[in-house]
């Protein structure tokens, strides 16, 4: 049973329930054996606790914070029965949460004062950018808003023809050049086309290169700053798609690319597929930056607004 009013849809919620099934599962069998034949939550139960949170990749750091909250919970109460731990668990994961992602979005909006709104997304090849990209594009259209992509990941000829493949099947406009054509000059490109066009947003598609990091930050400088000349203030999000499937490889990614730029919102892809979902939990405490998107499926809608509540009461239901 719901512990708060239903804020997605029936269906989406459904969806979201379906998607974390294989984490949710996966933690709760590991938990049901660290408090079987226990009444209270001792040191024992907290130690496995620890391990349980770790391997289920919510990382080092969080984890840590997590079993201090419930140390404290325990020190504060004197007496803490192990069927209230879920309840517990639940409250002081959805608090940490709620120190990254200050809103309860449930639909894919933009600010009403930028426009175009540009989003220039980030990420390594193979975690979904370009899907997710597609799949963005397809609800801001869905909302009668007018958008326009950009291919500036011009190092690969499959990536700008994966683009132009989810551009024609959401019938939406994009700006490409020939593959080792200048990064930057597609995405001023792309903006002056926006910009004639009177288009609400622009999606960038760049290069996730991270074996150089100093070229990786330097090209996307450049892309910023040339977009600047055509919007000033562009763009208006960094978006990091990372890839949930890949556990501790996602947090390392983060660290990277948080390092070469300032990313400022996360998408979290293919979560159906794997039992790693705490990844979202440990990312979003560990970076600072809100889980702005979740992947939990392979179609076109599966694509969510990340919400904090509804996300904790999915893995906990």
């Amino acid at each position: 049973m719901s512990l708060f009013k239903r804020i997605f849809s029936k269906e989406k919620k459904e969806t979201l329930d379906k998607g974390l099934e294989k984490s949710k599962t996966s933690f709760f069998s590991k938990l049901s054996k660290a408090v079987a034949g226990k009444t209270t939550v001792d040191g024992d139960v907290l130690d496995n606790l620890e391990e349980i949170l770790v391997s289920s990749d919510v990382g080092v750091s969080t984890t840590l914070k997590i079993i201090e909250r419930i140390e404290a919970r325990v020190a504060k109460d004197k007496y803490l029965g192990t069927e209230e731990l879920n309840v517990i668990l639940r409250e002081e994961i959805a608090g940490l949460l709620a120190q990254t992602n200050t809103g309860n979005e449930t639909e894919f909006s933009i600010p009403s004062d930028k426009k175009p709104y540009v989003i220039m997304v980030v990420g390594v090849n193979g975690v979904g950018k370009t899907t997710t990209i597609g799949k963005l594009a397809a609800q801001f259209k869905k909302n009668g808003k007018k958008v326009i992509l950009g291919a500036a990941d011009t190092f690969r000829a499959a990536a700008i023809d994966q683009l132009q493949i989810w551009a024609d099947r959401v019938e939406i406009p994009m700006v490409r050049q020939e593959m080792g054509s200048d990064p930057a000059s597609v995405a001023f490109d792309t903006l002056k086309s926006a910009v004639a066009q009177d288009a609400d947003v622009v999606i960038i598609d760049t290069a996730g290169r991270l074996h150089n990091k100093v070229n990786l930050m330097n090209e996307l400088t450049k892309i910023k700053r040339v977009m600047q000349k055509v919007v000033v203030d562009a763009p208006h999000e960094v978006l990091l798609v990372l890839d949930g499937s890949t556990g501790q490889n996602a947090f390392e990614q983060a660290k990277q690319f948080t390092l070469a730029t300032e990313v400022t919102s996360l998408a979290v892809t293919k979560l159906d597929g794997t039992a790693k979902g705490g990844v979202v939990i440990g990312i979003s405490d560990q970076f600072q930056i809100p889980v702005k998107y979740i992947g939990v499926g392979e179609g076109i809608d599966d694509l969510q607004v990340f919400n904090k509540i509804e996300f904790v009461d999915s893995f906990f239901k």
